[in-house]
């Protein structure tokens, strides 16, 4: 009888031990994450990244900007494991992946909208979006050709590799032509971050630019916008971009390698929960929980 005990109780320490290092192998397997992409919600990203760590404390997550382009760059170069963005992938960058057997693959996690801002001093409060392509495109050049004193306009963007400079041109420029070859004008101030052309507006009474609608504050003035002069001017809030009625809101994503699998797959997971979303608000963008 004491050898059939000492043998069973081999067996379930033998069973235990496989339990333990199953659980132990799934608890580190992709314990650091790299993620790297879009300056306008890389800060919703950390926010994440420290109530996840909290969660899962052998975890580490390492987050980066530098824009969605350099996202895109280095998740199709596997030197991370989410491109964060704040535009879809062009078929450029899809065919460049697909040539190096990738498969990027999107989640949305956040809404935002992109609030056009003057200064708190400027009589203007509403534009068209045939008003904002022409002034982007320097046909409009004056702010009294649109009700304002008279001043030339300083026109603010960010800069080439931007996802939020791709999705202006795109939906405002392009007015959503794909193949439309509207371009800024040559004398915009291109600046790095949404923050410095928050900062510039409020100095600068002609300026005008385009920012993360949760730069939106009483030190500026932000416009409502209309997608032509027949429409309703919409000012950018988050009720307003949820329901599309805001004309320039746009999904927020993280990309992957395929479906997310393992830790980054949980990450996302959280992301998309009650918990993840609340951040989401928390940080002036736009839950896609009601």
């Amino acid at each position: 009888m004491k050898k059939i005990l000492i043998v069973l109780l081999f067996i379930f320490c033998g069973a235990l031990a496989v339990v333990f290092h199953t659980c132990s192998s799934t608890q580190s397997a992709g314990e650091s994450i790299q993620v790297k992409g879009s300056e306008t919600i890389v800060n919703l990203i950390q926010v994440w990244a420290e109530d996840f760590a909290e969660k899962y404390p052998t975890c580490n997550i390492s987050v980066t900007g530098g824009g969605s382009g350099a996202g895109f760059a280095s998740l199709i170069n596997g030197t991370c494991a989410i491109a964060i963005s704040s535009r879809q992938i062009e078929e450029k960058e899809r065919l460049l992946a697909k040539s190096k057997n990738i498969d990027l693959v999107g989640s949305k996690v956040g809404l935002d909208g992109l609030a056009v801002l003057v200064n708190k001093n400027n009589p203007v409060n509403e534009l068209t979006m045939g008003q904002l392509r022409d002034i982007f495109t320097a046909k409009i050049t004056n702010w009294k050709e649109i009700g304002g004193e008279d001043g030339k306009i300083v026109i603010l963007s960010r800069e080439s590799n931007s996802g939020t400079h791709i999705f202006f041109k795109e939906h405002v420029l392009g007015n959503n032509d794909e193949i439309s070859k509207n371009e800024f004008s040559e004398h915009s101030l291109m600046l790095s971050s949404s923050r410095a052309i928050y900062d510039e507006i409020c100095q600068n009474p002609n300026a005008l630019g385009y920012v993360s609608m949760g730069f939106v504050s009483n030190k500026v003035k932000a416009i409502s916008i209309a997608k032509s002069e027949k429409n309703e001017y919409i000012y950018p809030t988050p009720e307003n971009v949820r329901n599309k009625k805001y004309p320039i809101s746009r999904p927020l994503y993280l990309y992957t390698n395929g479906s997310p699998q393992g830790i980054v797959k949980t990450f996302i997971d959280y992301a998309l929960s009650d918990a993840g979303q609340k951040v989401v608000s928390e940080t002036d963008f736009v839950s896609i929980i009601r």
